[in-house]
């Protein structure tokens, strides 16, 4: 098995990844939303323009 970040050996303790950096760079790429899955179901694309609609307008997240 390789490593699915840059395709070398495996290491048991780190498995499916050859190191702990790989495994960081795959965390963050679920963490930034990477490796999201595209939907085509209407209800969620409706959502998603009212939660655009509702943003403020510099792009900030309401805490």
């Amino acid at each position: 098995m390789t490593c699915p970040i840059c395709e070398k050996p495996t290491v048991a303790v780190y498995r499916p990844f050859c190191s702990r950096r790989c495994a960081d760079v795959d965390l963050g790429r679920w963490l930034n939303g990477a490796y999201a899955v595209p939907s085509t179901d209407p209800d969620d694309a409706e959502e998603a323009l009212d939660a655009l609609e509702d943003a403020p307008p510099d792009g900030t997240r309401p805490h």
